[in-house]
């Protein structure tokens, strides 16, 4: 049989309209959620995520405001724009949009950010909190392949799950919230790949999760039977958009497998949403 598809547009659905109905309670004490995001220079792809960011703000009733800055703004100027933004109550979650300029040290600008206006879950703080267990603005990517995962009903504890791709805002932490569920998790990364050990663990996995950026990396042959996949790569070939994992193929072997796109995207501009929500009532005190 065919792989069920994990359709992350219906569980950004469900998890806007739990919501819509808690920014109205919020709206009715006064409290307005509000996201500002800081855009440097003019990425198609950052271009892409912006209107989708808009229009799933304008859909639950967060206020949504764009900075956009040109090419050659300077660190400093950025770093004291994100001081304003810190001191304004008016502004509850801050989203700093990649990619930057070279010029630019990014992780300092997300460092600058107030850990309790975190729209993403990527500054040291909230990465902290999940390597505890205990995540409060968690990252916004990896908490949605926890939702995605969850969907599928599946007990994490015990599982042999592999990670692709090592990233500081993808693949580690996503490990880590495997980790806290008892997953018995492998992270294989640029070094796994030079000793050709990728397919092994991807054999070995009743979940894989990949995010790597790469198309097709992953063959659908290697996907045990019946595994959950859940493909977080998005790659433009031949004017389509695929994922990191061969589809085609591995929809025939796996149990479940996210789509791309329609897969992790929806879900991952979901979780900012509620973080920005969250963010909303840390600053209230609630």
């Amino acid at each position: 049989m065919p792989a069920e598809l994990i359709e992350g547009k219906k569980i950004a659905d469900r998890i806007k309209e739990r919501l819509k109905k808690e920014i109205e309670e919020l709206k009715g004490e006064g409290i307005v959620p509000s996201l500002s995001a800081i855009q440097v220079g003019e990425s198609p792809g950052s271009k892409i995520y912006i209107r989708s960011q808009r229009r799933a703000c304008e859909q639950v009733g967060i206020k949504y405001n764009l900075h956009q800055f040109e090419e050659a703004v300077s660190q400093e100027e950025l770093e004291n724009f994100i001081d304003q933004l810190n001191k304004d109550e008016a502004v509850s979650g801050i989203i700093l949009q990649m990619p930057l300029p070279s010029h630019l040290n990014a992780r300092a600008l997300q460092e600058r950010i107030n850990p309790k206006k975190d729209a993403e879950g990527i500054t040291p703080v909230n990465m902290g909190l999940v390597l505890y267990g205990r995540p409060v603005l968690g990252p916004c990517t990896p908490m949605a392949i926890m939702e995605l995962i969850n969907s599928t009903g599946v007990d994490l504890y015990g599982k042999e799950v592999t990670v692709v791709g090592h990233s500081d805002i993808v693949g580690k932490p996503t490990a880590l919230l495997l980790l806290n569920k008892f997953a018995t998790t492998s992270v294989c990364h640029i070094a796994t790949g030079e000793r050709g050990r990728v397919p092994y663990y991807v054999k070995n996995a009743e979940i894989l999760i990949v995010a790597v950026g790469k198309a097709n990396l992953i063959k659908g042959e290697w996907i045990k039977e019946g595994a959950i996949v859940i493909d977080v790569g998005i790659n433009r070939v031949e004017g389509k958009i695929v994922g990191d994992v061969e589809f085609e193929v591995a929809k025939e072997r796996a149990s479940f497998i996210t789509p791309v796109p329609g897969g992790v995207g929806p879900v991952t501009t979901a979780m900012l949403l509620k973080n920005t929500v969250k963010a909303a009532k840390l600053q209230v005190g609630k």
